[in-house]
């Protein structure tokens, strides 16, 4: 029987031989481009499961020494996609930091609380999850950290799991565009809109959007007459842009729909527009919904247990130092305290040291150091387990071998300030050698057994009078300066004292936000701001005129500011790298997902004045400035007034200040009368008193003001402005309303 006839007659064996065919087709493919191929990588999670073993139907080889886990015994010669048209089944799998950061903070809330929370116990339906990420607080938590998934967070205000899925699914390159609109249908403020009625069971749990790729295979199963693996090609087709199978299969789809469900031909072509625009981007529902369980999950213990799930966080991530200073600039913002390393109380993590009376705090770790490794920590952590906190430097050089740290790692242990209860940074630098060799001539003696019958090292033993330690009157200072320098570099923030600290303290009530914030401010908002220039990027526009981006940071991060040609020509000198600067602009969301500052003028910090109006921490009133300086000292010209938010700009009437007792109707000023509610949370509170008053003071005019701040007793203090003035206007009271409500603002006619 000829070969032919067998393979007809035994379909088994047609199926077994056609299988064999198309294997020796690859490998007689790969034994033809062997000599381009340049190298050979691992896939960062495939997997390849079989139900023989893989030699029978792959060529397989060692990983190459390049390959990120030494852990991988075998991998295939065939690509992923070659594996998949053999039928072998891949897998992904993905190591997540986000679990081990669950796991740390489980065990932390059973040691601290005594509750036994797991991966599969920990809540994510409890309501203070969609509180917290229906407010936008969002950092640390798993897949929805970012200003642009934060802002559609604080948009849609998810009250459910399954808007979680939604928000995640959306924010993809192919529905983002359909995020506004998927919301206001969420919220009953647009109505819901089908391409045709036979889309309504499919997409209405979306409103009418197409999300998830599972809503495709529907739509082509449903409507067009697929069957779910044929629909699930097409799918794949869409998502790898092969052109010849989309032209196929459109007709195709077309055709079926038409057929099939009396599909318009022109919303069948339009519905098989979307299909194509949305699988190459979409999420399919399943995979959606498993992050979702983490991003509830994360943002449960973030709201429930905070100082835990943060030092988890910190622990896990202490070898990334961008990661660090963010986790404890928002550790700040929180209200917890972080401690600065101690060479007696910081582990290889970040731990949490009950205070006592005053709230916990997280204690920075060792391990977070850049240049101190986990084995020069886990040195020093074993000779403090066996002998207690170390008494001092002498104490210190006995315990610890301090071969096992080496010069680097201790260098840089002395210049954050982890061995500052020893003695300062300046006299324990220079001796750092001193150290080390005292340390090392300890211990070889006691390898060497040279001990004496009371226990000391033989010919090493130090006494008080002999300590190592330089006097501290004999040593000169380090320069602020360049401590602050080694705590950024070697930590990633500031850990003595912000550059800026003093700046903010003392331009307290000129300052009316913090670069770090801009975020929480409206798009048009003017803010003053004081921050340290990081980058300057100086771009020429198309009339050939010099602008520059610039990248200001404070305590609680950076944002660009934009610096336009006219007032970059006149204040260029003051942008230099590390220059601290104070500025004014308006807050632009328009253009990123970051915010950014669009300048009005800049100035150095010491060219301020003393602010006007009141000193928010005694709520005292306080000596203004001469109407005309605008907090900037004589003898400079005082910065162009801010300008109103653009929405007010549009307004049918020109914004023009009341006529006053001196205008030409010979009319009396009006007292434009605010009051402020006060709040447990004073902070809060002093910022919304600046933004009050940049508000009053931007509108300039003759009309005197008052500021009430009112406690929930009806008691309170006025703050009264005798030497600034505002401009009475329907644009103020507006941008006054939206600040503080419909009864916060009155008129009172007269001074």
């Amino acid at each position: 029987m000829k070969l032919d006839e067998s393979l007809t007659k035994v379909p088994e064996l047609r199926s077994h031989y056609d299988e064999q065919d198309h294997i020796r087709r690859l490998i007689d493919t790969a034994r033809g481009v062997e000599g381009n191929i340049r190298h050979a990588s691992t896939h960062a999670a495939g997997v390849i499961v079989s139900d023989l073993p893989l030699v029978n139907y792959a060529p397989l080889r060692r990983p190459t020494s390049s390959s990120s886990d030494d852990q991988i015994g075998t991998v295939t010669q065939y690509t992923m996609s070659e594996a998949e048209e053999l039928g072998l089944l891949k897998v992904d799998f993905l190591g997540l930091a986000t679990l081990t950061v669950m796991r740390v903070t489980c065990e932390l809330i059973t040691e601290r609380h005594g509750i036994d929370l797991d991966l599969l116990t920990i809540s994510r339906d409890d309501p203070v999850i969609y509180d917290l990420l229906s407010r936008g607080d969002v950092m640390g938590v798993f897949q929805v950290e970012g200003q642009g998934m934060r802002r559609t967070l604080m948009k849609m205000q998810p009250q459910k799991f399954e808007h979680v899925i939604a928000a995640i699914s959306l924010y993809r390159p192919g529905p983002m565009e359909y995020i506004d609109d998927y919301i206001a249908r969420l919220h009953g403020e647009k109505a819901v809109e089908y391409r045709h009625p036979s889309l309504e069971p499919i997409l209405e749990e979306t409103f009418g959007i197409i999300v998830y790729q599972e809503q495709i295979i529907r739509i082509l199963t449903d409507i067009a007459g697929y069957t779910a693996g044929e629909a699930d090609l097409v799918r794949r087709a869409v998502g790898k842009k092969k052109k010849k199978a989309l032209l196929k299969h459109r007709a195709t789809f077309i055709e079926g729909a038409i057929e099939r469900s009396g599909v318009p031909r022109e919303a069948a072509e339009t519905i098989f527009d979307d299909i194509e625009y949305f699988a190459r981007y979409g999420f399919n529902k399943s995979h959606a919904a498993d992050y979702a369980v983490l991003t509830c999950q994360t943002a449960y213990l973030k709201a429930e247990y905070p100082i835990e799930y943060m030092a988890a966080l910190l622990t896990v991530e202490r070898n990334n130092t961008d990661k660090v200073s963010r986790f404890i600039e928002e550790c700040r913002r929180m209200s917890i305290e972080v401690s600065p390393p101690d060479i007696n109380s910081s582990g290889l993590g970040f731990t949490i040291e009950d205070m006592g009376d005053h709230p916990p705090a997280i204690r920075f770790g060792m391990g977070a150091i850049k240049n101190v490794g986990e084995g020069p920590v886990e040195a020093i952590l074993e000779a403090r387990q066996v002998g207690g906190p170390f008494e001092d430097l002498d104490d210190f050089c006995r315990r610890v071998d301090l071969r096992d740290v080496n010069r680097r790692a201790l260098e840089s242990l002395i210049q954050v300030g982890t061995l500052e209860q020893f003695g300062r940074r300046a006299q324990l630098l220079p001796i750092a050698d001193r150290i080390l060799g005292v340390s090392a001539g300890i211990h070889k003696a006691k390898d060497a057994g040279q001990l004496s019958m009371f226990g000391s090292a033989t010919g090493v033993h130090l006494a008080a009078e002999e300590s190592i330690l330089p006097p501290a009157n004999k040593v000169p200072e380090i320069p602020r300066k360049e401590i602050l320098a080694w705590e950024k570099e070697l930590v990633g923030i500031y850990i003595s004292e912000h550059p800026l600290a003093r700046v903010t303290t003392r331009l307290d009530d000129v300052l009316s936000g913090s670069v770090g914030t801009l975020a929480e401010e409206r798009s048009g908002q003017q803010v003053t701001v004081a921050g340290m220039v990081q980058r300057i990027y100086r771009h020429t526009t198309k009339k050939g005129n010099e602008m520059a981006f610039v990248t200001l940071e404070d305590a609680q991060g950076s944002c660009d500011v934009v610096v336009f040609p006219g007032l970059w020509k006149e204040t260029k000198r003051l942008w230099q790298p590390e220059q601290i600067v104070v500025v004014n602009g308006k807050v632009d969301t328009s253009r990123r997902d970051e915010p950014s500052l669009l300048c009005s003028w800049v100035k150095r910090p010491e060219d301020i004045s003393v602010a006007a109006g009141v000193n928010a921490r005694t709520e005292e009133p306080r000596p203004t400035r001469p109407p005309d300086s605008r907090g900037v000292r004589a003898g400079t010209r005082p910065p162009e007034p801010p300008a109103p938010p653009p929405h007010f700009a549009t307004s049918e009437e020109p914004r023009t200040p009341s006529s006053g007792s001196d205008g030409a109707d010979g009319s009396v000023p009006r007292t434009v009368r605010v009051t402020l509610q006060r709040s447990a949370e004073q902070g809060s509170d002093r910022q919304r008193l600046r933004r009050i008053h940049d508000v009053l003071v931007g509108y300039e005019g003759v009309d005197p003001f008052v500021i009430h701040l009112a406690d929930g007793a009806g008691r309170g203090i006025e703050l009264r402005f005798p030497n600034q003035a505002t401009a009475y206007c329907p644009e103020l009271v507006q941008e006054l309303v939206s600040l503080l409500g419909d009864r916060a603002v009155s008129i009172d006619e007269g001074p």
